[in-house]
C-alpha cells in the first residue's frame, strides 16, 4: 500500500479528513524547506505538498508566484527539490510528499529520469498543473512504474464528460479546485463545493481534496465536514513570505497557523 493509501485510510478510519499543507521548495531559502516540512508534521499536517518553482507558475496567484521568484532567484533546481525529499525521508518515512509543479521542468529532465528520480527520493504523487490527461498517457505511464500517483485537477467548470475521464485516469486523490481563478483569490462557497463533491464521487471511489481557498480554521473546518482532505496553500506560503527575514518567527509562526487548522480539521462534524 502506498503512503498515501495508507495515510487517508487510517484517517478514514479515524472519520477525519487530511489536512494537506503546501510550500514551495526553496522559499524563502533553500535550507528551511525541508526543517519546515518537519515543523508542519509536527504541527499537525498529514500531508505535505512541496511546490516545485517555476518562472511561470499560471495556476498560482501572486503569494505563490513571489514565492517560486524567490526560490529560483535563490537559485533552487529541480534537482534541489528532489534532493530535499531525500533529505526528508531520512527522519520521516511515513509522511506522504506530493509535488506540484509544471510540465516544462518534468520534459527537461525526460519523463523516465524525473519518474525514476522522484520515486527514488521517496516522492508519493505529483499533481502536473499544465498537462491535461489527454496528453499525460506518457508521462503517467512513467510515474506508475516508479510508485507515483497522478494526482489530477478539477474544477467547479468541469463538465461531467471531463469529471468521468478525469477520474478514470488520476490516482492517490483528485483535487477539486474550488474557485473559478488562481490560488489565493477568492471565498469559498461551501455549499457549491459540497455539492460538487456529492457528484464527483457518483464516479470515483477515490479520496477527494478541496484546495485553492482555505486559509482560515474556520473554512478548514467547514471544508473537512465533507471533503476528504483539506489543502491549504496561498495562507501557509504568505506567512513564510511575511517573515522570510526572520527564521525563528517564520517556523513558530507557520507552526502555529497550521496547528490551529489541525485542530479545527479534527473537530470538524463528519456523517
Amino acid at each position: 500500500m502506498s503512503r498515501l493509501a495508507a495515510r487517508f485510510s487510517e484517517l478514514r478510519n479515524r472519520n477525519r479528513s487530511a489536512l494537506v499543507t503546501f510550500i514551495t521548495a526553496g522559499d524563502p531559502a533553500p535550507d528551511i524547506t525541508v526543517p519546515l516540512m518537519h515543523a508542519l508534521v509536527a504541527a499537525g499536517a498529514d500531508i505535505i505538498e512541496l511546490g516545485v518553482p517555476f518562472s511561470d507558475p499560471m495556476a498560482d496567484g501572486p503569494v505563490i508566484q513571489a514565492a517560486s521568484e524567490r526560490a529560483l532567484a535563490a537559485g533552487v533546481s529541480t534537482v534541489d527539490v528532489i534532493e530535499m525529499i531525500r533529505r526528508f525521508r531520512e527522519d520521516d518515512a511515513s509522511t506522504p510528499v506530493v509535488l506540484m509543479g509544471y510540465l516544462n521542468p518534468i520534459e527537461r529532465m525526460g519523463y523516465e529520469k524525473f519518474s525514476a528520480a522522484i520515486g527514488a527520493a521517496g516522492a508519493d504523487g505529483i499533481i502536473v498543473v499544465d498537462m491535461p490527461p489527454e496528453e499525460g498517457r506518457e508521462l503517467g505511464a512513467k510515474l506508475k512504474e516508479h510508485g507515483i500517483d497522478n494526482v489530477h485537477l478539477l474544477a467547479p467548470t468541469s463538465t461531467p464528460e471531463r469529471i468521468s475521464l478525469i477520474c478514470n485516469d488520476a490516482s492517490g486523490f483528485i483535487y477539486y479546485v474550488s474557485l473559478r481563478g488562481v490560488t489565493g483569490s477568492a471565498t469559498l462557497d461551501l455549499d457549491e463545493v459540497r455539492a460538487r463533491l456529492a457528484d464527483i464521487r457518483k464516479q470515483t471511489a477515490l479520496p477527494l481534496g478541496v484546495g485553492f481557498g482555505v486559509d482560515s480554521a474556520a473554512a478548514a473546518g467547514a471544508v473537512a465536514q465533507f471533503a476528504d482532505a483539506v489543502i491549504v496553500g496561498s495562507a501557509l506560503v504568505r506567512i513564510v513570505g511575511d517573515n522570510r527575514d526572520d527564521r525563528d518567527a517564520l517556523m513558530r509562526k507557520a507552526s502555529a497557523f497550521i496547528g490551529e487548522l489541525s485542530s479545527a480539521v479534527a473537530q470538524a462534524e463528519r456523517p
